[in-house]
This record gives C-alpha cells, sequence and structure tokens, in this order.
C-alpha cells in the first residue's frame, strides 16, 4: 500500500464529534435526555461513548439486566445520524458484585485487600470477575452488534494499576516459570540471585515487589512489570472473546493515557505490547494549557510528541477518545481555555493523525468527583454559553475535514521510545534520582525538528526503523543484543544514528554488560564511554562545537574514543579538552555520541547539520517564527497543511507556494498574520 493511501480505522468517512455520555446518571430525568438529542444537533456532535461505568444501571442485581433504557439513547442518538461507540463496563463493577465476590477486589502491594470504590478496583487474575465481564460483554455483544449506530467498540476504562493477591501471585510464578523455561537457575542468573542472598530454591518463594518485602532485586522488578503488562492484555482479551466471535467486523480500542504535569506517556503499562492487541489507537489527552511553568508552544510540542508516538504505534490515524472543552478537575489548578484555545489545541490533535475530537464529558455530573469536570453542556443546561459555542464551531470545522479522514504522516526521522528501559533507568539506584528524565530527555531532541515542521514517527524498539534516514535513540539505558544487532545493521545499510549518554548499559535482564561498553556498540560508535560524571542541580560546564560554547548539566560521559571524528570537546573539570560528542562512518552509515546533557540550542544547531546533511525537509514549506508549528497529513491527492500559533502574539508566516485555505476557499501565498491562537488549515493540491 502506498503510503499515502489511506486507512480509515472506523466505518466512518467523517471526522468524530463528541464524547462520554452518561445517560445512566440522568434515567430519572426524561427531560433532561430528550435536551441531550437536541444539543447535540446543535453542538455539531456526531458520536458518543455510551456505557463505560454503567455496570450497575444495566444490571443492578446478580442475573437482572436492564437494556431498555440504553435501547432507547442509542436509538436516539442514531435518529439524528449519530454514532455509538459502545464500551464495556468492566472499569467500575456494582457493589453487590464486590459483596457477593469479595476475591474480585485488588490487594496492593502491602498486602492489603482493598474495599470496593474507585475505578480499577478489581483484580484482573479474578476468574470469577473474568466470567462476569465476559458475560455482561457477551450480552451487549448479542443485543447490539448488529445495530446501524455502533461504530466501535470502548473495551473497559484507562487501564492501569496492579494487584498483589494470591491469585496473581500464582499467575505470575506461571508466568516467570514460562518466561524461564521452569528453570529456577536461569532465574537467578537473571536477577543476580547472589546479591544480598536473593537466590530462590523453589517457585514458591517468590513474591511480587513489595514496600515491607523485596524491592531492590532490579530484574524482579522489571520482570513483574512485565507481568502486570501481560496480565492486563490477557485480561482485556478475555473480555473480548465474545466481542470478536459476535462482531467481528466491528473495530475495538481501549484508550490509552498520558502522565500529567509534563504530559509524557503513561509509565505503568507497556503500550508498545498493548497496542498489538488493538484495532485502533485512541488516547485521552488533558495538556494544562496556560499554566505557569512552560510556553503554550512548550507545552504543544510535549502533546505533539505523545501525538506521533501513539500514532506510531499501529502507523495509522488514531484518536482522542477524551479531552476537555474547558477545563479538568484534577489538576492542582483547573484553568479555563482562553478563547480560541479550543479550537487550536483539537486542530492540533487532527494535524498530528487523529480522526476524532471526542470529550470527556458529554453533560457534567450534578455529584461525586466529576461534578467540575468540563463538559459539552454544563450544568446550565445552555446552549448560549461560550464553551458550548466554541464546541459547536469545532464542530462545523470538523464537519470540512472529512476529505482527511485516513490520510497519514510518513516520516523519515524516528525517535525511540522504550517503556521497559524506562522502567529499568527509574529503578537504577545511581546517576541523579531527580534527572534522570527519559521521556522528557526525548522530547528535547524531538524539539529541533517539530520547530523545523519535519515529521518524526516516535517508534518504539519491535517497529522495523531500517527505511528512516535517521534514527535518535537517546539514553537507551537497556538495550539487548537483538537490538544492538539491528542497530548495527541500520548503520551499515546507510542509516545515521543517534545516541547519548546513559545507553547501552544493561541488557533485557537489567544486567550491565561486562568489559566495558559492549563490543558491537564500540564498533558502531567507534567509542567506548569508560565513565558517567554526575552533576549537582548547582554544577555547569560546557562544550565547544563548532567554535561555539553551549552549556552542558546533569550529565558528562568521559570517552575513550578510537578513529573516530571528535565534534565538540569538553571546556571544564579534569576531562576539559578531551570528546563530548563524536561521529563515526560505520560502513554505509553514521553514528554520533552525545556525551553530556546540552542546552537546546545546541540540539538545534546539531540536528541542522543532519537535516542539510540527509536532506530532510517540511512536508510543506512555510516560514514562520518559534511557536508556530506546521504539520501536514498527506493523500494521494492532496497535501493538508495545518499551520498553528501556539503564542500569545501575532505571527506572521510566509506562503512560498500558493495555496488554498480548505475552510474558506481563499487562495493564498506571500506574507500573512496569524492571531493569537489562529490555526489555517490549508490544502495544495498533489
Amino acid at each position: 500500500m502506498s503510503k499515502h493511501e489511506k486507512t480509515y480505522v472506523t466505518k466512518a468517512d467523517f471526522m468524530l464529534h463528541g464524547g462520554d455520555y452518561n445517560p445512566d446518571q440522568w434515567l430519572d430525568r426524561p427531560d433532561i435526555l430528550e435536551d441531550d438529542i437536541k444539543l447535540m444537533q446543535k453542538s455539531h456532535t456526531n458520536t458518543f461513548s455510551v456505557g463505560i461505568f454503567a455496570w450497575a444501571a444495566l444490571e443492578p442485581e446478580e442475573g437482572v439486566y436492564n437494556f431498555e433504557w440504553l435501547d432507547k439513547v442509542i436509538d436516539d442518538i442514531y435518529s439524528i445520524n449519530g454514532r455509538v461507540i459502545l464500551a464495556t463496563p468492566s472499569g467500575a463493577r456494582p457493589a453487590w458484585m464486590s459483596q457477593k465476590y469479595p476475591e474480585i477486589l485488588r490487594v496492593n502491594g502491602s498486602r492489603v485487600k482493598m474495599l470496593h470504590g474507585g475505578r480499577h478496583n478489581h483484580c484482573f487474575t479474578s476468574p470469577v470477575y473474568r466470567e462476569k465481564t465476559q458475560k455482561i460483554n457477551r450480552l451487549l455483544a448479542e443485543r447490539y452488534g448488529n445495530h446501524p449506530a455502533l461504530l466501535m467498540w470502548h473495551i473497559s476504562n484507562e487501564y492501569g494499576g496492579e494487584c498483589h493477591c494470591d491469585l496473581c501471585q500464582d499467575a505470575f510464578r506461571g508466568w516467570l516459570k514460562k518466561k524461564y523455561n521452569n528453570d529456577l537457575k536461569s532465574l537467578n542468573d537473571a536477577w543476580w540471585g547472589p546479591f544480598w542472598s536473593h537466590t530462590f530454591t523453589d517457585w514458591s518463594q517468590i513474591e511480587s515487589p513489595s514496600s515491607i518485602g523485596e524491592s531492590m532485586v532490579h530484574g524482579l522488578n522489571l520482570d513483574w512489570r512485565r507481568f502486570v503488562t501481560d496480565q492486563t492484555i490477557d485480561f482485556y482479551e478475555n473480555e473480548i472473546v465474545p466481542i470478536r466471535e459476535l462482531t467481528p467486523e466491528v473495530p475495538i480500542t481501549t484508550n490509552f493515557m498520558a502522565d500529567t504535569h509534563e504530559l509524557i506517556p503513561f509509565q505503568a503499562l507497556d503500550y508498545s505490547k498493548f497496542a498489538k492487541h488493538l484495532d485502533v489507537i485512541s488516547w485521552d489527552a488533558y495538556p494544562a494549557w496556560h499554566n505557569d511553568w512552560e510556553s503554550t508552544a512548550d507545552l504543544a510540542m510535549r502533546v505533539g510528541f505523545i501525538d506521533d508516538l501513539y500514532r506510531s504505534l499501529k502507523q495509522q490515524p488514531f484518536l482522542l477518545m477524551e479531552s476537555t472543552p474547558s477545563m479538568v478537575n484534577w489538576h492542582p489548578v483547573n484553568k479555563a481555555k482562553r478563547p480560541g484555545m479550543h479550537m487550536l489545541a483539537s486542530m492540533q490533535m487532527v494535524a498530528h493523525g487523529s480522526d476524532s475530537v471526542l470529550y470527556f464529558q458529554w453533560r457534567k455530573s450534578r455529584g461525586s468527583s466529576e461534578k467540575f469536570h468540563g463538559a459539552v453542556v454544563d450544568h446550565d443546561n445552555s446552549s448560549e454559553n461560550r464553551v458550548f459555542q466554541e464546541v459547536a464551531e469545532v464542530g462545523k470545522t470538523l464537519e470540512k475535514l472529512s476529505d482527511i479522514v485516513g490520510t497519514n504522516r510518513p516520516a523519515e526521522v524516528a525517535i525511540f521510545y522504550d517503556w521497559e528501559s524506562n522502567w529499568a533507568l527509574n529503578d537504577a539506584q545511581g546517576y541523579g534520582l531527580e534527572t534522570k528524565r527519559y521521556p522528557q530527555t526525548l522530547v528535547q531532541h524531538y524539539r529541533a525538528f517539530w520547530e523545523k515542521d519535519i515529521p518524526v514517527d516516535v517508534i518504539t524498539k519491535e517497529q522495523d526503523f531500517s527505511n528512516y534516514k535517521l534514527l535518535i535513540i537517546p539514553m537507551l539505558y537497556l538495550v539487548s543484543e537483538e537490538t544492538i544487532a539491528r542497530l548495527k545493521a541500520f548503520v551499515a545499510g546507510g542509516g545515521t544514528l543517534v545516541t547519548t549518554y546513559i545507553s547501552g548499559i544493561v541488557n533485557e535482564h537489567d544486567l550491565t554488560y561486562t568489559g566495558g561498553w559492549h563490543k558491537e556498540l564500540q564498533d558502531i560508535f567507534g567509542i567506548n564511554p569508560v565513565e558517567t560524571d554526575t552533576y549537582y542541580s548547582s554544577d555547569r560546564n560546557a562544550v565547544t562545537y563548532r567554535n561555539q560554547s553551549y552549556e552542558l548539566k546533569d550529565y558528562a560521559t568521559i570517552i575513550k574514543v578510537g578513529k573516530v571524528t571528535v565534534e565538540a570537546t569538553y571546556e571544564d573539570d579534569f576531562y576539559a579538552g578531551t570528546p563530548a560528542v563524536t561521529s563515526n562512518k560505520y560502513q554505509g552509515g553514521k553514528a554520533y555520541y552525545i556525551g553530556g546533557r546540552l542546552e537546546d540550542q545546541f540540539q538545534r544547531d546539531f540536528y541542522q547539520e543532519l537535516i542539510n546533511d540527509l536532506s530532510l525537509e517540511p512536508a510543506f514549506k512555510i516560514n514562520h517564527g518559534l511557536g508556530v508549528s506546521v504539520q501536514v497529513r498527506q493523500s494521494v491527492e492532496s497535501d493538508y497543511v495545518f499551520v498553528m500559533n501556539f503564542t500569545e502574539e501575532k505571527q506572521p508566516i510566509t506562503i512560498e507556494t500558493p495555496v488554498t485555505d480548505h475552510l474558506t476557499g481563499e487562495e493564498l501565498s506571500g506574507e500573512i498574520t496569524l492571531e493569537k491562537y489562529e490555526v489555517r488549515i490549508l490544502e495544495k493540491k498533489k
């Protein structure tokens, strides 16, 4: 298939607009449910996720079902030409189930059984809970599988957390037996068992990590995190058995997340593994717009990084499953979106590959913890307030973007993101405990391309990277010999590879490589990193690169070099004048090593040279200043160019090639001005 051919992730050939709808909270208010249908039309929304936390309404008593209210809701949505993303309700089970079957309640790391409440407070190993979820899901699939409104299945909600009960301990031991071929010696070798006399002589002695037990065996910790991911996926696979059986043509998703504040990928589960089990990637995005610790453009860049990661997991469009049209209720400060920001933030998602703008939530709850979380419909039940009107404007815009649905964003640059390496690095009792910042470091390197409008795939180590011109793997602390061999082949075949300090330190068992840096890495890069100096927050050094000085902080690697090109040297300390950045020609390609954590301007200047050397170009060239982002989605017929002003000031841009404003039909070229938070969507016919 051509890289410009469309991939429709659902049967819809239009942009999805709507979001989480909880009519089960309003069953005693039919007038409210009637208003919802009218307001959906006024807001230009067309798709609604229903049933996400509705188990108590669907099965108020064991074996007693009430689907009639859901029948009417789905029929009413379809009557206005709307579509439904139907959720399975396993994210929050009813109280009667916890009371009758206490085994389904989780046990925490301190081995304390949790009480009923919250969300995802269930054991993912419990046979009872697996049976119950499969039963309710079968009933949903039988009843609604052929309904014309059904667009997609939304499995559970924001999977996460872990359970340490006896069932999970047994499952963990079984997982380990399979991984280590039922050989305890292999496990002890991988976990470095003699340390602190932690050699196991029977499988029954192994427990999951705990603050009241073992937490310092890093191989154990790493395998537990892998198990939690695998067991969560196994629970999900159990959930979807009847859905796959009865509705094989209906795509399936579950909503991924991002950790908040600095907006980094969700850490608790390895989404690179989970993605293989989904038809469509979707995620819940809640950036803290207008915060007081970074610029709007910096935050937009972080959003773009996660968008590109989740899009790249399946190399197809993704869905924005949840966002807020106004504010959330769980940030430390819950600030309202300023006028224009909702349109800009929504279009950024589309620009990076989303075929939807969906919200949590459609209507605000009256009570409990989410009653002040932003929604399309506020407590005033009005279509006249600012937020509702801005949602309607987004809806009108999305209605004009149907041609963009299914288009992708081909890239020649890739950055590795690796969940397992981050787990292992965070576990390491070394370096700077507060300055490792692996995801944030990747974003530093991503910045140089985002600011130049050069598309980037954020990929995982399992994916094929052979066809990229440039592969960047900062701080890849954990790297297996298999991955090293693939990296070597990439460079030998003509690729350009960039790595940094604290890379290639441990293998897949979190055991250090002995005898210095791995021999194959020394071959690729032509160096041996012999020592890593870790700085206090007040420490500073600098490197000289191309006769210019750049600030260095946090980390500096002392490098033993072979026949390589020294690109930059340290200015201070006992390694002053020694190599800080090197390059090495290896067969058909080239490998760069950056020994220290350097300021953003170094990344800009360093990667600009590679951009020039490798003839990397934006998909569409527009001249602009910092804070403006240009992202392009491409089809066989057209390039769709999103020009976005992520600053609080007017910004001039220059369009060198004539284009058409996709929304207005206006022909544009030369210099134009973007207003604060303005976005223009342009089309260039091929």
